[in-house]
């Protein structure tokens, strides 16, 4: 496979491999069969990031392969969405001759919305200066003039320079509901977003009918806490990095929910505060013992949960469990199935032709 050419054709046969290494995976577990989430076979990646190389007057995308190293040039990425595809022409063209926009630029980052806005960061190894700031704002006010929704963004070491926002807000289709989701760049955003659609759904339909209120451990910008809170009478989530904090609380305001509250802390840290190991000045005015979660949802990094907070996590009825690694999954299941049995479970195609895997898991207390 290349960058600029999906094997389409065994879209459904790399897919039914990973229906059978997951159900392997999960075996020891669980004999439950897959709920199975295709993606779109191209476009499907909201997100991309390339490294430039300039070879005499050309300039181009370029990928590394992950094996070799070997340098990959990339015109059309058809893994990504269409707006990134034509964005990558665009840019390059507004840039190959200008010599104050291409000195010592090494990459861009593209993220994009499936309303068709887009945030375009060009990285340099050089300071920036008003000379660039005006060459850029030159460079967004054509594209814009040719129908783009687009935002700019330079960034050198220790330094930012946004010529509006650093921010797009996508709109999704959630189980009947339009919802916004503000995107920051650089943050982490599921890159996936019709794949996200169906992962929010998913979530929604395995919570339907619980009781309580609900708890969520690594939120980001409120992306699983907003279409959740339909099902619960409150919600309270977590999230350490300080710009998905922001998206969400601005993301909360926007869908006119007032049953969600978030707490800038690690799932770590809430963990110690749960289990009374310190106070945080981040609680006050929070009373913890107000909440009656009978569910947790969880959506961590790739590294899994730690040792404390699978224990803490046992402490409830119902484990909602999002992962982008079944193999950290496992390892964490091989505790939570002690005390929960497995009662759903998801296959989402997040990265089609890849190896990766991204399941979703609804464990209950057993009897």
């Amino acid at each position: 496979m290349t960058p600029e050419n999906l094997p389409t054709e065994r879209y459904d046969t790399q897919l039914a491999e990973k229906v059978v290494r997951l159900q392997s995976m999960i075996a020891p577990f669980s004999s439950q069969v897959p709920e199975v989430f295709r993606s779109p076979p191209i476009h499907y990646r909201m997100r991309a990031e390339f490294r430039l190389w300039h070879d005499g007057d050309d300039l181009y995308h370029i990928i590394f392969d992950q094996q070799t190293r070997q340098r990959i040039r990339v015109d059309t990425f058809p893994a990504a969405s269409a707006l990134i595809n034509q964005l990558m022409s665009e840019i390059l063209a507004g840039i190959r001759d200008n010599p104050t926009l291409r000195k010592k630029l090494f990459q861009i980052d593209y993220l994009t919305t499936q309303s068709n806005q887009a945030v375009v960061s060009l990285l340099y190894h050089r300071a920036l200066d008003d000379a660039w700031k005006a060459q850029a704002a030159s460079l967004r006010d054509t594209l814009r003039a040719r129908g783009f929704n687009l935002h700019l963004i330079g960034r050198a070491s220790r330094t930012k320079i946004e010529l509006d926002q650093d921010y797009i807000d996508e709109r999704l289709l959630v189980a009947g509901r339009e919802m916004i989701y503000r995107q920051v760049e650089n943050s982490f955003t599921q890159p996936n977003a019709a794949m996200n659609v169906q992962m929010l759904e998913w979530a929604i339909d395995v919570t339907n009918g619980f009781q309580g209120d609900l708890l969520e451990l690594y939120c980001g910008n409120g992306n699983f806490s907003l279409a959740l809170a339909r099902n619960f009478r409150r919600v309270l989530a977590t999230e350490i990095a300080k710009p998905s904090v922001a998206a969400a609380q601005y993301n909360i305001a926007a869908n006119r929910i007032d049953n969600v509250q978030i707490i800038r802390m690690s799932a770590e840290e809430f963990t110690q505060a749960m289990n009374g190991v310190r106070e945080f000045n981040r609680l006050k005015g929070i009373s913890l013992k107000d909440y009656e979660c009978e569910t947790i949802f969880v959506d961590p990094p790739r590294s899994g949960l730690d040792a404390e907070t699978v224990k803490m996590v046992q402490g409830y009825e119902h484990i909602v469990y999002i992962s982008c690694n079944p193999e950290t999954l496992c390892k964490n299941l091989e505790t939570l199935t002690q005390t929960h049995h497995v009662e759903r479970l998801a296959l989402f195609d997040q990265f089609p032709y890849t190896h990766h895997m991204e399941c979703g898991v609804l464990l209950t207390r057993k009897k």
